[in-house]
């Protein structure tokens, strides 16, 4: 792979890395990683207080323990007598400063400084006492990316409560399926929202949802729409209450604060509780150290109030950044929308999916001959693998000098395993290494470690931001299963990978999507990438269909407008795959359809066309954002079953 990018000597010695690591002897990340998951409570230990985390490391007689039960992965604890507050720590500043500033796609546009934020947050704060929200109660939000959502939850965290969200888009059985099973008490909503240029109304919705919420005491409506309802408003709240303080409540650092949801594609959702000090922690190390976010930077991510990346996004308050949060389409009312926002607010650090990125070079859309974004330093990616065409679309046509910042990790950490750094060059297609602190590994079946090839990826020492359990778990059987089951004393996160030569990585996919034809395990992502190539194609999906005692690879395609998949079509795709990767990745069968599933977080639902083509029941389509395209899949693959 080529080397894209590569850092100044001023950018690397000005890094906040650097300065975290100036009495820890290193050449270069890789030596940095090695030192930190060879001392994994020193490097956490160091994180603390590099980053000025407010909170008691302990007293009595294991003061200042920070990693108990180190030999054992599930049981090892972080921190065991630390106690802290979430929301005392991103609302360290109280300043004139910009804490936030919002764009939303009906053209609203706010800004909240860091005193306006905290007194917004102590006011709702206030109410939420007087309805005796005290630690550990539940407060659910189903809300779009507004100011008042991140308040909402720094109220919620205040008081050791525990924050849940779910974006509007989400249908009823959606919210039903996710917060009937974490019983909140309070229920924060919005009377609507706006997507692609239409008006979409929450209130309607509403009774339903109550009706299966016996445990909501409290209902709070934000006017967005300025719709009529009969329940209480936010703006009383602000009104009503003359609070001006904060009491924050000390919790402990293994306590929950966040209850995210699984993908639900195969089942119900599953609950994963993340822990307060966990949590706080992994994001300032990757916000400073990785991502190096300094107070004042200009930070934006791409995402809805449901995706762990909401949380990320939010996090970088508590490094005294500046975020921005946008509710929208990213393309409403054109392609450059958010490069315009970016232009205009000086972002330093862009975040958005792969899938968005993608889609920009489809549509050759080129940033560089309207935008200067002469302040932009980081391009963060994450969702799915990024393309190396995709990088080279990004240098082209976006910004020559800029960071490609390629993210993986997952719901299930509420962070990331692998990512960038201010040190190390960016190479095409690859992410540029291990997070500090995770002793990340890539292993065979039998649990082998790989130095190539691809394999599966794990952690191998304890790390902070795993989940505490799922929510109501017996015996945390479910939890272990999830990740514990499939190798000894391991993580097993679920990811398909390998390392480069760079000791950089690439990701394949979800290992458990990976295709197994003739017993070769492949990765999705090594046929998607060769579709970047072919003009005619705008997205794919690619399934194993069991056939004739093996399995068969189906390629699914959405053609450009005009284009049809013909014979000659067919053959130089297959021409194509074959060419640059192994006979065993040429699809069997080349199918067009329509449309693709996705999940709502725009990550394309291969189990679920998967279950649909092998006629299996589709369970939970309300985690999807078109569930009305699976229809489609099993009639085609029935006519084409040959």
């Amino acid at each position: 792979m080529n080397k894209t990018w590569a850092p100044s000597s001023t950018r690397i010695t000005s890094s906040l890395l650097a300065e975290f690591a100036k009495d820890i002897p290193y050449s270069n990340y890789h030596d940095l990683h090695q030192w930190s998951i060879n001392h994994i409570p020193q490097f956490w230990d160091k994180v603390w207080d590099f980053c000025g985390v407010i909170g008691d490391k302990g007293n009595g007689r294991n003061k200042n323990q920070v990693l108990e039960n180190a030999t054992d992965i599930e049981k090892a604890v972080f921190y065991p007598n630390a106690t802290l507050n979430f929301a005392e720590n991103l609302l360290r500043q109280r300043d004139d400063h910009i804490a936030i500033s919002f764009l939303g796609e009906n053209k609203i546009r706010r800004q909240l400084t860091y005193a306006e934020l905290y007194c917004e947050v102590a006011k709702v704060a206030d109410h939420f006492k007087q309805w005796g929200i005290t630690k550990g109660d539940r407060v659910a939000g189903y809300l779009p990316n507004m100011p008042e959502t991140v308040a909402a939850m720094l109220a919620t965290t205040s008081h050791g409560a525990v924050w849940t969200a779910c974006s509007p888009d989400f249908g009823i059985q959606g919210v039903i399926d996710r917060f009937s099973q974490i019983e909140p008490k309070v229920l924060v909503t919005v009377d609507g929202y706006y997507y692609n240029g239409k008006e979409f109304s929450c209130l309607d919705r509403l009774p339903e949802i109550l009706e299966h919420l016996p445990s909501v005491e409290r209902v709070v409506v934000i006017s967005y729409l300025g719709l009529d309802h009969p329940y209480s408003r936010w703006d009383q709240l602000l009104e009503t209450s003359d609070a001006t303080q904060i009491a924050f409540t000390p919790v402990n650092f293994n306590d929950p604060i966040y209850i995210l949801y699984s993908s639900g594609t195969t089942g119900i959702p599953k609950c994963i509780v993340h822990g307060v000090g966990g949590t706080l922690l992994k994001h300032l190390s990757e916000h400073q150290l990785q991502c190096d976010i300094k107070p004042t930077d200009r930070v934006f991510y791409f995402t809805t109030c449901s995706w762990m990346m909401w949380h990320w996004l939010v996090s970088a308050l508590a490094s005294r950044a500046h975020i921005i949060l946008f509710d929208g389409s990213p393309t409403y009312p054109g392609p450059t929308f958010l490069w315009d926002m970016a232009e205009e607010l000086q972002v330093n650090f862009f975040g958005t999916s792969a899938k968005y990125l993608s889609n920009l070079h489809k549509l050759e859309v080129d940033i560089t001959k309207s935008h200067s974004l002469e302040e932009l330093r980081t391009i963060g990616s994450t969702g799915s693998p990024l393309m190396p065409e995709t990088f080279d679309y990004v240098y082209k046509c976006i910004k020559q000098n800029v960071q490609i910042s390629s993210l993986s990790g997952g719901t299930d950490i509420v962070s990331c395993f692998v990512m960038g750094n201010p040190l190390s060059p960016v190479y095409r297609g690859e992410i540029q290494g291990p997070a500090l602190g995770l002793a990340m590994d890539i292993v065979d079946g039998g649990g082998k470690s790989l130095e190539s090839g691809a394999g599966e990826l794990v952690c191998t020492k304890p790390f902070p931001c795993r989940p505490i359990g799922f929510f109501k778990d017996e015996h945390n059987q479910k939890y272990h299963n999830a990740y514990y089951a499939r190798f000894s004393n391991i993580w097993h996160h679920g990811d398909f990978c390998e390392w480069t030569k760079h000791g950089g990585l690439i990701i394949h996919g979800r290992s458990d999507a990976t295709l197994n034809p003739g017993g070769v395990r492949i990765g999705t992502a090594e046929i998607y990438r060769q579709l970047e190539n072919i003009d005619e194609v705008t997205e794919c999906l690619a399934i194993g269909q069991k056939w004739q005692d093996d399995e068969r690879v189906i390629l699914f395609v959405v053609l450009k407008q005009g284009a049809e998949l013909t014979v000659d079509l067919i053959n130089s795709i297959k021409k194509h795959i074959r060419k640059n990767t192994t006979p065993r990745h040429v699809p069997a069968k080349i199918i067009a359809v329509s449309d693709l599933p996705r999940t709502k977080n725009n990550k394309l639902a291969e189990m679920a066309v998967r279950d649909a083509v092998h006629g299996k029941e589709i369970q939970n389509k309300e985690a999807l954002l078109n569930p009305e395209c699976l229809n489609a899949f099993v009639a085609i693959v029935e006519l084409q079953s040959d």
